[in-house]
């Protein structure tokens, strides 16, 4: 009973408080899924269910979704699994308590290495290659007792915002499979919108922990670019930057403060939304396209900051949009140089993305003085970025420029009739975040009439990452976005 009790008070909706009491433990074991990542936490750690119970529920799920959604891929097998979960539960029984993930399933995305798992980078270059040590997330994942189950899907190096690849294909939407989870976080955010995984790590350099965030109505987080990554501070921000996802902020908080460089985020607590003053930027003075729905779905929920007396007002910035562009494309283009090696080589220069061949062939074009002219309006955006934030605590866009679209579809060619002029440009509403290397977290705003997810990325200060957290929270006790989870399908083999 006190194992039935725990899992009762656990779901948000109480499922299980109608269940008969001759309800089976086998039966019981797979709505595991359903609790959160600290309920999961809990639960093992007070011995409420095992290890492998967990194991098996999860197990049971990725059976039954994945080869639907493919969002977790190389995945160990049950048997190797299960005997790590035995030994998750032995050392419990003995009193070893490993971290807030110990026996918890765990998915590291395909562009970070898991030893003696493949390490694709979604290229076929890489279909056999096996990493032989871990990454840096992952040894910090692993020594909080988490279980590696496999790897979560992303596009070819990353690129796109668009999850899907010669080796394993593409990923689905957790709210229709038939559309994108969005990129390159893809699987990792349609891995917790189905509930095949309890937390999830990522990358972001062009919105890649938010627009799959937005697409699968969960939680992505782009830190600023010093919290996890080990290069860069105030003055020298990275472009990218990994980062947590989660289908709360709470759990959030709780994956960030284990991959997170030094312990800052304890005791982080709801922001009081009176009197804090938000920037509301909409499409930058009619800047960017936006496809019909999704300024408006972003507009409700100001409407609900400003009910819980928060001070919303429409602003623009001082500097022209191209001009970010500009600054954007030359900075991203010139970090393909390092790929520049697979291209020479004949025999690779095939097997490469045509997406990555173009931006390579924009890099060998960059003199000298597009690069100093790049930099030059960077530094114009941190100046322009410090006098919007002392007049505002936040700033708000819409995570995506459009609403998840067919996985059959590559990229967006035009947006409400503007035309796209590159394969990423699509996503052009992410950059002043990248660009300024500042906090922005994915938060839910609700539902179009077909039922596709979106988002709002809610921007703060360099360095003012807690404070963004908190916004999280708060904004999670007054919508209900994050109740409304997806009916998923499968088929039969």
């Amino acid at each position: 009973m006190k194992r039935r009790k725990f899992l009762k008070n656990s779901f948000t909706l109480g499922a299980l408080s109608v269940l008969p009491f001759s309800y089976s433990c086998s039966q019981v074991s797979t709505d595991i899924t359903g609790l959160s990542a600290l309920e999961l936490s809990m639960g093992i750690k007070t011995k409420q269910f095992s290890c492998y119970e967990v194991m098996q529920a999860y197990l049971n799920r990725i059976k039954k979704y994945n080869p639907t959604y493919n969002a977790i891929i190389s995945m160990a097998s049950n048997e190797i699994l299960f005997n790590h979960a035995k030994e998750a539960d032995k050392a419990l029984s003995k009193g070893e308590y490993w971290g807030w993930m110990h026996g918890m399933p765990h998915a590291i995305k395909d562009l970070a290495p898991l030893k003696d798992f493949t390490y694709t980078s979604g290229s076929p270059m890489f279909a056999d290659r096996i990493a032989d040590q871990d990454g840096y997330i992952t040894s910090k994942i692993r020594s909080q007792g988490a279980i590696f189950i496999g790897k979560t899907n992303t596009p070819e190096f990353g690129l796109g915002s668009q999850t899907y690849n010669p080796i394993f294909g593409p990923t689905g939407n957790a709210y229709n499979p038939k559309l994108t989870a969005g990129g390159s976080s893809g699987g990792a955010a349609c891995g917790l919108g189905t509930k095949m995984l309890p937390v999830a790590d990522g990358g972001d350099m062009m919105g890649s922990l938010r627009n799959p965030g937005a697409f699968n109505n969960v939680i992505g987080f782009r830190p600023s670019t010093n919290v996890v990554m080990g290069e860069g501070d105030e003055i020298n921000r990275l472009l990218s930057t990994s980062g947590p996802m989660g289908r709360n902020t709470r759990d959030l908080i709780s994956l960030l403060k284990t991959i997170a460089l030094k312990p800052e985020f304890n005791g982080i607590e709801p922001l009081d939304f009176k009197d804090v003053k938000i920037g509301w930027l909409k499409d930058l003075g009619g800047y960017l396209p936006f496809e019909p729905g999704i300024l408006k779905l972003c507009e409700n929920s100001l409407s609900k900051l400003t009910s819980a007396r928060a001070k919303v007002e429409l602003t623009q910035t001082k500097i022209n949009p191209s001009d970010l562009w500009t600054c954007w494309t030359t900075l991203r283009h010139q970090t393909r140089l390092k790929m520049l090696e697979f291209y020479e080589n004949p025999v690779t220069h095939n097997l490469l993305k045509p997406e990555l061949v173009w931006e390579i062939e924009q890099a060998l074009s960059l003199k000298e003085k597009n690069i100093e002219q790049a930099e030059l309006f960077r530094k114009e955006w941190y100046a322009e970025l410090d006098r919007l934030f002392d007049k505002y605590d936040f700033l708000i866009l819409p995570t995506a420029q459009v609403f998840p679209f067919s996985t059959d579809i590559h990229w967006p060619k035009e947006i409400n009739g503007r035309i796209m002029d590159t394969y990423h440009r699509w996503m052009e509403v992410v950059i002043m975040a990248s660009i300024g290397g500042i906090p922005a977290i994915n938060l839910p705003t609700g539902f179009d009439s077909e039922g596709r997810p979106m988002g709002l990325q809610v921007m703060g200060k360099f360095g003012n990452d807690r404070r963004v957290l908190q916004f999280g929270l708060a904004y999670e006790q007054i919508t209900d976005y994050l109740d409304v989870r997806p009916e998923l399908v499968f088929y039969d083999s």
